[in-house]
């Protein structure tokens, strides 16, 4: 496992800076698994990349409905899953994640930690750390 990516920000332009770089490092990359504590920044991040594809919908956490859908600008969907309420990963199934995760589509998961044992064998985890305000992200392609 190698680092492609390790950038500190403490600003949301930094944060935006962050996200271009981050879709830019990985351009043939289409499934990003974040990692961090609530309040991290994980939504915040996946708002970011979001505006970067061009998505005119508003992005927000998906907590509730679990996932959301948005549309880039070429048109292509864009699956936001938000697992912390699972209590169990099976319960993922109910959802149909296969369907998303495998579509080849975006997708960008939140609290993937609940469900980390259905993830795909090729995806970007994105761990995002926070201490007094400056955050530190770390992104690196998995290929299990």
């Amino acid at each position: 496992m190698t680092i492609a990516v390790e950038r500190v920000f403490d600003t949301l332009d930094g944060l935006k800076r962050v996200a271009q770089e981050l879709l830019q490092q990985f351009p043939d990359e289409r499934f990003f698994a974040f990692f961090g504590k609530m309040g991290v920044g994980k939504t915040t991040m996946i708002k970011e990349l979001c505006d970067n594809l061009g998505v005119k919908e508003t992005v927000c956490s998906p907590t509730f409905a679990i996932i959301n859908e948005y549309t880039t600008a070429q048109g292509e969907p864009v699956y936001h899953f938000d697992f912390y309420r699972l209590k169990r990963a099976e319960e993922a199934y109910d959802i149909g994640y296969e369907e998303y995760f495998y579509s080849g589509a975006w997708c960008f998961t939140e609290w993937t930690e609940k469900i980390e044992q259905l993830l795909p064998e090729h995806y970007v985890r994105v761990e995002i750390e926070e201490n007094d305000g400056v955050r530190k992200l770390i992104a690196t392609i998995i290929n299990d």
